[in-house]
């Protein structure tokens, strides 16, 4: 169902991904290649709360109007032209139960995967990464899934607070769980002062590979991708999880834990680009918007961005054809 006019201008209209249909009904997913969903929750939070508004002011962070349409200049693709792509709604979250909201989520991107669609799930606080990759990865064989997280924080605690299912502990649970392996964790970007010894240390033991923001500064992002790369090369699906505090406040102030010292827009845009032209993709997630925080829109447009990223890596891999940059 389109709730669009046609030619419309961006900041007119029904607020759906990118001005995409909105398709609420999972049994009308047949034949879509892309489900745009929210996560707006933020009952899980340890600092700031406001990500429950996130998934919104994501959807609207479009600049353009008309039709859908994002035509990607050094790849030489419109996702919205070579994939089906839909917005699939918000999944039924319940006020102050996150874990009622987390079995809500985990239903709908199951819903979203049994179709035969590609789950892009916006939250919402972090801990939706539990239901969120449980259940893209409940629908691939043992460990073809590999999670690439980028984040100030590791978010691999066993709680936060007493509590076991925090936006800081999902990766944790994940691992532990045996819902992903160990070695199918790749995180990129951590910094600041947290976690602590004892957190790497199950991470060492468990398998989980890193990349300190410090390494991103020393040799550069497109070095640190070719590691991930090779760290992954046996994995045959990708789920990109995208915290927005991996980016510096300076790019992202919106957010529930800011951490100074992260990495620039354009870093992680060129990472999320990269990742997803060399591997399938079978999920992804933008958590941690939140726009009581997010001056002049800063946050949820570079969340746009990183999702129209992936949606055009996406729709070239998929195609098997070459990169066409707009050159001279």
């Amino acid at each position: 169902m389109r709730i669009n006019r046609p030619e419309e201008p961006a900041y007119s209209g029904g607020a759906t991904f990118q001005k995409s249909p909105l398709v609420l009904d999972p049994a009308e997913l047949s034949g879509v290649d892309v489900a745009i969903l929210g996560a707006p929750m933020d009952d899980m939070v340890s600092n700031r709360p406001g990500t429950r508004f996130g998934p919104r002011e994501i959807r609207i962070a479009v600049d353009g109007g008309g039709p859908p349409e994002a035509w990607h200049m050094d790849l030489g693709v419109d996702p919205f032209k070579s994939l089906v792509i839909v917005d699939h709604g918000d999944a039924p979250v319940t006020p102050g139960d996150g874990e009622a909201s987390h079995r809500a989520i985990r239903a709908m991107v199951e819903s979203v995967c049994d179709a035969g669609t590609v789950p892009v799930v916006l939250g919402g606080d972090h801990s939706i990464a539990y239901p969120d990759i449980a259940a893209v990865a409940s629908r691939l064989p043992s460990e073809a899934l590999a999670v690439v997280q980028f984040d100030t924080h590791a978010d691999t605690a066993t709680e936060i607070w007493g509590v076991k299912w925090s936006h800081g502990s999902p990766f944790r649970h994940l691992v532990d769980d045996g819902v992903i392996a160990g070695k199918r964790l790749i995180q990129v970007g951590l910094r600041g002062y947290w976690p602590f010894p004892e957190e790497f240390e199950w991470a060492r033991t468990s398998g989980v590979r890193w990349h300190r923001m410090e390494e991103i500064i020393e040799t550069g992002i497109g070095a640190v991708i070719a590691r991930v790369l090779d760290e992954i090369a046996d994995a045959s699906h990708l789920f990109l999880s995208v915290d927005i505090d991996s980016l510096d406040p300076a790019h992202a102030p919106g957010t529930g834990t800011p951490e100074p010292g992260g990495m620039t827009t354009r870093e992680l845009l060129y990472a999320v680009r990269r990742l997803a032209l060399a591997k399938p993709l079978a999920g992804m997630e933008v958590v941690e918007v939140s726009p009581p925080y997010d001056h002049a829109g800063l946050s949820a447009m570079a969340a746009h961005r990183v999702v129209l990223e992936a949606l055009s890596a996406f729709a070239l891999q998929k195609s098997g054809n070459k990169a066409a940059p707009e050159n001279p």
